[in-house]
């Protein structure tokens, strides 16, 4: 098996940039996945839909979505 390095000398010069940009994202993506422990900040921020029950909710969405009154 050929290794990256010899594969990539071998692609035409105007994919050079598409390669280089494709092993940024990776590394990119790699670094977001471990950011540490989530923060839960939000918490609570709905405490004051806690006399709906799920059906309920789904409905008020409903209409929101129906723009139903």
């Amino acid at each position: 098996m050929k290794s990256l390095e010899e594969m990539i000398k071998k692609l035409p010069i105007e994919y050079e940039q598409e390669v280089q940009d494709f092993i940024e994202f990776i590394l990119e993506k790699r670094v977001k996945k471990h950011k540490g422990k989530p923060k839960f900040d939000w918490g609570g921020a709905l405490k004051h839909l806690k006399n709906y029950t799920s059906v309920e909710l789904q409905h008020e969405i409903s209409k929101l979505r129906t723009g139903e009154k």
